[in-house]
């Protein structure tokens, strides 16, 4: 449904209209902006001048609020979801609202009689919860809130009412806007910033439109409205532009190998782990084209097959000499790499540098470099890889270009150049034919193939700005100045007094790189370079001719390599990881040499959840000897995931058993990492979390849950959702214990699993009555 967007930008309210009216975003942005200014000029002249504000005081979010109820009451576009991406942040805008009251007797007691029915299925002390007592408190004014750390049977409780028309206005994070039939007159955002887990950012366009797609009810409504606070700064146009109407999030696959996945197909023998990666969306791309690849591969066998190739005296050691050359051109262009993105290669190319130039426009031409090209913006001052450097390069005679010349290179050279000279980089400096000219560019470090040995004394300004005057039209004729004049012809001259090339700075003694990849590459160059002459085919007279021939078959026997690579399991982005995988399983007993499973893998294959520990936990027997209760209050950590809660007070008990846990996932992340896969030990235990333990074991030794709350500051819903996860690894441990025959364990998970199913953490859905 189409949604008219609005900027809401102030704090206070005067009567019912807001010092700084809804604002259409498309159109009256800079008005917003501007009253967003006079606004704070206003308040700077009577309180002193303040800093920029992030957000609002408590009090001055509530005044918002009431406002801006009041005013969408008033034009009759209610109900409303705010969108508040935080659970704190979604209770404090409630709790704040105590004066609003925004339904009718009969909706009160409609919502009354509904909330006492719901639950009424609760036992005991449930009834009286704390979060129950202040949700019903809200909903009896309209008022409700939605987020993973409210109680199942609350969520359901105001999504009933939502869909009824009863709930005006909801304070929901943005798991709710996933709901199937879910609609509001007006969405709300309290904030456009986010916190993703690592880094705090705007919302994605997806993001946004899954959630402004809640504003507009079907068949009710011509259009939604949509309105984004301002309580910092007003956002800038770009951002809004970018979060309404950029491109969608790419679709990337989230398949991903475990290792409860590897052993359960590994015990299918028609189907195999590779096919099965295949099938995934991340392999679609490629497996798309292989019907493509598998008739290029066939044309290009045949042809092939047809190839006639001529017999060349002296040149029976060509297809030698062609797989040389083609190692010294891999290992220059490496080193060439390598050497540009050294601190001390930056420091060489100063201005006044001789370097050889090697691009679509020059061609082994020589160059002086001018200075740093800082016309890329600050990347350009960051990044090694987006540097550019303003050089003066020798050429013809009054060429017809432009000052900065822009190319689209791949940052490699040809990968199989057309001749010998080219591929061993022994091509002769470029020489202009009739009277040389120059021309002012800005180089990629990529493009300088050689940084020679030799500098001149320039005054790069001089040179640069007389350049770009004679670019301009009236000044196109004029003679080039004395400075450029000077540069041209002593690269001239160093051509004609080196036409070979000139002798290039030595990386490892003057560039001081000291790398022992580097210097064995260099070294191995050096090598190859000295080898070239050794071949007897060098000599022939139809030495071009032969390597021509051996080249055209060589790249099509590389092109075939290439074809059979793509439609083998090789291609496979995950088959590496998946070979460390089936490592790591070996190494542990799981599998054995000939990846048959093994008792341990079996049992892995029943646990859903960090298998390789819980597995290992069954088989070390740690977990046998502990309470029942104790048990599941450790296994918590396997479902737990928020990082940050208040220390839990454990017996020490629970205490040793936490330390063995911690210690073997050390060991489990030390095989891991010495099999290949990249994950630490820091990584690996930090995602065991211990927060829930003793909720958990009081909640399994029969505390009601309203004390359960006291011991813990995580919130009643996460503790719920936690628990009923729980019961899940029960029942994995039980089957495992079943497995390898231990019916002391089994019956102790079958103890555990039946002492925390129980009062509200396991209350029956409303939607299933």
């Amino acid at each position: 449904m189409p949604t008219d967007s609005f900027l809401l930008e102030g704090w206070a309210a005067v009567g019912d209209s807001l010092v700084v009216c809804s604002l259409l975003v498309c159109c009256r942005y800079q008005a917003a902006v501007d009253a967003k200014k006079s606004r704070e000029s206003k308040g700077a002249a009577s309180f002193g001048t303040k800093g920029p504000r992030q957000g609002g005081h408590f009090k001055q979010d509530r005044n918002v609020w009431l406002s801006l109820i009041g005013k969408l009451r008033k034009d009759d576009r209610l109900p409303v979801v705010a969108f508040t991406l935080s659970r704190k942040r979604c209770d404090e805008n409630a709790s704040g609202l105590t004066t609003i009251d925004m339904t009718t007797t009969t909706q009160k007691s409609e919502i009354t009689v509904f909330f006492n029915k719901s639950v009424a299925r609760l036992k005991g002390t449930d009834k009286e919860l704390p979060q129950v007592r202040k949700l019903k408190e809200l909903l009896v004014r309209g008022i409700g809130v939605h987020h993973s750390g409210i109680l199942p049977i609350m969520k359901e409780v105001i999504e009933m009412l939502f869909q009824r028309g009863l709930v005006k206005l909801l304070f929901a994070t943005e798991t709710f806007a996933m709901g199937v039939n879910m609609p509001a007159r007006t969405v709300v955002f309290d904030s456009i910033r986010k916190h993703d887990g690592s880094a705090l950012r705007n919302l994605l366009p997806g993001e946004y439109i899954q959630m402004a797609g809640r504003a507009g009810r079907r068949g009710l409504d011509t259009t939604g409205t949509v309105i984004l606070l301002c309580k910092g700064d007003v956002p800038e146009t770009s951002e809004l532009h970018q979060m309404m109407l950029g491109r969608p999030t790419k679709l990337e696959s989230k398949f991903r190998l475990t290792y409860s996945m590897i052993l359960n197909l590994l015990r299918v023998e028609q189907l195999r782990v590779e096919d099965m990666m295949k099938r995934s969306f991340a392999e679609l791309d490629l497996q798309r084209d292989a019907q493509q690849a598998a008739s290029q591969r066939q044309e290009l066998e045949q042809k092939i097959r047809d190839f006639q190739e001529s017999v060349f005296p002296m040149c029976d050691d060509i297809e030698k000499y062609y797989q040389v050359a083609s190692e010294l051109n891999d290992l220059k262009h490496s080193l060439r790499l390598k050497i540009m993105n050294s601190a001390n290669a930056a420091k060489v190319l100063s201005t006044g540098r001789i370097v050889v130039i090697n691009n679509k426009e020059h061609k082994n031409a020589l160059a002086v470099v001018l200075q740093l090209s800082t016309s890329r913006g600050r990347l350009a001052s960051m990044s090694e890889t987006s540097k550019t450097y303003s050089v003066l390069v020798l050429c013809e005679g009054k060429p017809n270009t432009s000052t900065s010349v822009e190319r689209t290179t791949s940052g490699k050279s040809e990968a199989v150049p057309s001749t010998p000279a080219v591929l061993t980089g022994r091509t002769p400096l470029f020489h202009p034919e009739g009277p040389s000219g120059h021309m002012v560019v800005d180089v990629k470090p990529i493009e300088i193939s050689v940084i020679s040995c030799h500098s001149l004394r320039v005054n790069a300004t001089h040179i640069i700005d007389d350049y770009r005057k004679r670019q301009q039209p009236r000044f196109r004729d004029d003679l080039p100045g004395r400075e450029a004049s000077i540069a041209t012809q002593e690269l001239l001259r160093l051509v004609e007094a080196n036409p070979d090339g000139l002798e290039a700075v030595d990386p490892v003694k003057e560039l001081n790189i000291r790398d022992i990849d580097f210097v064995e590459k260099f070294r191995r160059t050096q090598f190859l370079e000295q080898s070239l002459d050794t071949f007897q085919c060098v000599h022939s007279p139809h030495f071009i001719e032969a390597f021509e021939q051996t080249r055209t078959k060589q790249k099509m026997l590389e092109s075939l390599n290439r074809l059979k690579f793509l439609l083998s399991d090789e291609s496979l982005q995950l088959l590496p990881e998946y070979r460390d995988r089936v490592q790591v399983l070996k190494r542990l007993g799981f599998v054995d040499a000939n990846t048959n499973v093994q008792l341990k893998g079996r049992v892995a294959c029943e646990i859903n959840n960090h298998e390789l520990l819980v597995t290992e936990l069954v088989f070390e027997n740690i977990l046998s000897h502990m309470h029942p209760t104790e048990i599941v209050a450790l296994l918590s950590c396997f479902v737990f995931q928020q990082k940050h809660t208040s220390e839990p007070n454990l017996t020490d008990t629970l205490e040793k058993g936490k330390r063995l846990v911690i210690d073997l996932a050390s060991r489990l992340a030390g095989v891991q990492m010495e099999c290949g896969l990249q994950i630490s030990v820091e990584e690996f235990v930090g995602e065991l979390h211990f927060g829930l333990v003793e909720a958990v074991y009081e909640w399994a030794r029969g505390m009601p849950f309203a004390e359960i709350t006291n011991l813990t500051d995580v919130q009643e819903g996460i503790i719920v959702r936690c628990i009923q996860r729980l019961d899940e690894v029960c029942r994995d441990v039980r089957n495992a214990a079943r497995l390898v025959g231990d019916p002391v364990l089994y019956e102790k998970m079958d103890q555990g699993s039946s002492l925390i199913k129980r009062d509200i953490v396991f209350a029956a859905s409303l939607y299933t009555q």
